[in-house]
């Protein structure tokens, strides 16, 4: 019993000031790197570096200092780095394997910082979802969708397929088709749409606003109207324009067709 007690006072006297200095190099290392990636983010700041490029980077640094930090508390432990690193070597390929779809994500996420598909604040449809983008990182872009729900998708799949961005032209056409009755004069109705058009404060006059006939349908006429607005005015000429062109319509006297039900008395 005192032969295990001498060696446990032995092992504690000898890897006691190993284990407090490896606490201490991960507590002040874990600080500083908080402080040397907040530092860089405001250098790229100051510099005028584009705000996803700030945090892609940011993440990165943090990632790879993290890593150094560890090799490094591992080896005050007294575990050698050279086995450290030939573990590391054994164990790559089934990692590699196993992450695969992470390193997939990885360099989406790199291809999308050096061909600047979109930005933060850029509204875009991707992967069937529609959102403002709100932050890109090493694996995911994360998305506020338009009710205010975040989403989150891999950058892999985000880099491969398309992406809709509506933001960077910085102007969108609204896209509506109105309905008018046979009986209406095609003339007096594409004056009354581009009426309304011209007098919506928030339709650009350039590129100018249109109106033309699209189609003969079965019970209709309908009319493609096209008004142009900054992005961040579509749904505003979007719901505007068509409460508008409703009551445009009504006073005068151009009926929108819609379903009839006729009561039959026996």
């Amino acid at each position: 019993m005192e032969e295990y007690i001498q060696k446990a006072k032995h092992i504690l006297i000898e890897y006691a000031p190993k284990v407090i200095t490896a606490l201490a190099i991960l507590i002040i290392g874990l600080l500083l790197i908080k402080l040397v990636v907040k530092s860089v983010r405001k250098i790229m700041s100051k510099r005028g570096v584009d705000i996803s490029l700030q945090k892609f980077l940011g993440n990165l640094l943090g990632w790879i200092l993290k890593i150094l930090l560890f090799i490094t508390v591992i080896s005050q432990l007294g575990i050698a780095t050279t086995s450290f690193a030939a573990i590391i070597a054994a164990a790559g390929l089934a990692v590699g394997l196993a992450l695969q779809g992470s390193l997939a994500n990885f360099a989406g996420g790199v291809l999308i910082m050096i061909f600047k598909p979109f930005k933060i604040g850029d509204l875009v449809e991707a992967q069937g979802e529609i959102g403002v983008i709100k932050e890109i990182e090493i694996f995911t872009t994360k998305l506020t969708g338009l009710s205010n729900k975040e989403i989150i998708i891999p950058n892999g799949v985000l880099s491969n397929g398309t992406i809709l961005n509506y933001t960077s032209e910085g102007t969108r056409r609204v896209d509506l088709t109105i309905g008018v009755s046979y009986d209406a004069d095609i003339k007096k109705t594409k004056e009354v749409l581009m009426n309304v058009l011209t007098s919506h404060p928030k339709v650009l006059k350039n590129p100018a606003p249109s109106v033309n006939v699209a189609e003969l349908a079965d019970s209709s006429v309908n009319f493609a109207v096209r008004p142009w607005c900054t992005t961040d005015d579509y749904w505003d000429v979007y719901f505007g324009v068509t409460e508008d062109v409703k009551i445009a319509l009504d006073n005068a006297g151009i009926e929108i067709p819609y379903p009839h039900q006729v009561e039959i008395k026996k």
